[in-house]
């Protein structure tokens, strides 16, 4: 935890009483004696998460008058005017479970959602590649035959969900709310104890400075936090200012996203209209593909490989990257090994790719149950990837900070968590800060944030070291004790409605 300095730890002192001591000292004037700009809550970041918390807090009749500020390095005029052509989306994709989508509609985001970019799904179809064990997810054992299959999550891209957010701030009015674009945090300091004027001494002070691409007049130099916010992502400086501290560690695996083009589905589905997930453990390539769908018979692909399997597919052109998508959704372990060393085609104008001629061959010589459509395109561009990694902080708080989201803990994104724990932290935080001004607490003071770390630690810890347990024990490759374990105890689950359900109720949050 940061040092706090001793007048800030002090008995409180009456101001009359605090100049009358300090009558006769002479006083220099110097940037630390100027009052700076003074607000209730700063956060720092203008992602979901961020954006998140100011929509909520603007939302609640409480705390609708604190005055906030939100700091983003990028330029969000541009986010407020992202449009894609239906046909296309971004591979920055979100999977929102219930929970999330509830709050977003209760502080009136979801609103402002362009829908006909979002889809909800019903179903989950988990596999093992080494042994072909499966699991599904869905609410038909809590469903009457009469009744539409309750949603598992809903898709809806990054890009969308921060517009949204935009405009539900905008629509709270611009009172006693400052957001700066284009502006950076140059540094944070601890506060000093002003002769004449307020003892911001446990105060976070940050100095901003704009990218170059504001005005620097738009910008005040220098603002005081009653509660500053971290949400500025892994490498948090708001993190690095408060003194906690993380534990984790990489992966050392990539994520690759891609947006794709799916075929028509052979057979109608049951109920009509419902939509399915799917995805496919892969250990003796390094990790999951999941195939998630999004409107218009397209899907994001969210492929989970070896730091070396990353760089491969990258390089591969759009037909061969396609027959590897659809070959690790259906061939055995030994045949995508082969085809992961496969040469790379020496054109890009052949009607056919080598690995599209592996795939057709293998796929004559393959059984296989239940699999997504065949991926029949890639959106041009769409082709990435990021690194994986794990991190948990060690506290969510300290006095006058709180962190939330990628600020406070990273997971591995195979259970589609990541966001959704971010927005499960922003709304635990805002209520904390409405209880603390329904009963005249101070928001900043520790007191008044222990019930967010309290309420949220122990959950994203658990989910997070979920996920971290079914990398590991996905990653044991072939057959073996591990493999049986795993496989046995993915049959014995889908076996158990009550079990999947207690499972799905603590996955929805």
């Amino acid at each position: 935890m940061r040092p706090i300095p001793r007048s800030a730890l002090r008995p409180y002192v009456c101001p009359s009483c605090r100049s009358s001591r300090t009558l006769g000292r002479r006083r220099f004037a110097s940037q630390s004696d100027q009052v700076p700009d003074i607000y209730d809550v700063v956060c720092v970041g203008g992602g979901p998460a961020g954006l998140g918390l100011l929509a909520a807090l603007r939302a609640s009749p409480v705390t609708s008058n604190l005055r906030v500020a939100l700091i983003e390095t990028q330029d969000l005029q541009k986010a407020r005017s992202w449009k894609l052509d239906s046909h296309q989306f971004s591979n920055r994709v979100s999977s929102l479970t219930p929970a999330s989508v509830s709050f977003l509609q209760r502080i009136g985001a979801w609103e402002h959602l362009d829908t006909d970019r979002t889809l909800p799904y019903q179903e989950m179809q988990v596999w093992d590649g080494e042994t072909d064990s499966r699991i599904s997810f869905d609410w038909s054992m809590e469903t009457s035959p009469f009744e539409d299959l309750r949603t598992v999550a809903t898709m809806t891209e990054n890009s969308n969900l921060v517009q949204a957010l935009l405009a539900r701030i905008a629509e709270s009015g611009d009172e006693n709310i400052s957001i700066f674009s284009n502006t950076t945090v140059s540094s944070i300091e601890n506060g000093a104890d002003l002769i004449e004027g307020p003892d911001l001494s446990a105060w976070p002070v940050l100095s901003l400075a704009p990218t170059g691409l504001a005005p620097s007049s738009a910008t005040p130099p220098r603002i005081a936090a009653r509660l500053l916010v971290g949400a500025d992502g892994i490498n948090s400086p708001v993190r690095r200012f408060a003194d906690i501290q993380t534990d984790g560690w990489d992966y050392n695996r990539h994520g690759i996203v891609a947006t794709l083009s799916l075929a028509d589905l052979e057979t109608p589905t049951f109920p009509v209209g419902t939509r399915t997930a799917y995805q496919r453990f892969l250990p003796s390539l390094g990790g999951p593909i999941a195939l998630l769908p999004l409107p218009g018979n397209h899907a994001t692909l969210v492929w989970s490989t070896t730091v070396e399997n990353a760089a491969y597919l990258k390089s591969l052109p759009p037909k061969a990257f396609i027959a590897m998508v659809n070959a690790a959704f259906r061939l055995s372990m030994p045949d995508l090994k082969y085809m992961m060393r496969m040469e790379q085609p020496a054109t890009t104008s052949a009607s056919e790719t080598p690995h599209e001629d592996e795939l057709s061959w293998r796929v004559q010589h393959t059984e296989f149950s239940r699999v997504p459509p065949m991926v029949t395109g890639v959106q041009e561009g769409s082709v990435a990837s990021f690194p994986l990694r794990f991190r948990h902080a060690s506290t969510y708080i300290s006095p006058r900070v709180a962190l939330v989201g990628d600020a406070a803990h990273v997971i591995h994104p195979l259970a589609g968590q990541g966001l959704n724990l971010g927005l499960g932290d922003v709304a635990s935080l805002s209520k904390s800060i409405e209880y603390s001004v329904n009963h005249g607490m101070d928001v900043g003071d520790l007191l008044s944030l222990e019930h967010y770390t309290a309420d949220r630690w122990a959950t994203n810890a658990k989910i997070g070291g979920a996920c971290d347990v079914l990398h590991k024990l996905y990653n044991v490759p072939g057959q073996n004790p591990v493999a049986w374990a795993r496989s046995f105890g993915l049959d014995v689950i889908d076996r158990l409605p009550f079990v999947k359900a207690f499972l799905m109720r603590n996955a929805e949050g």
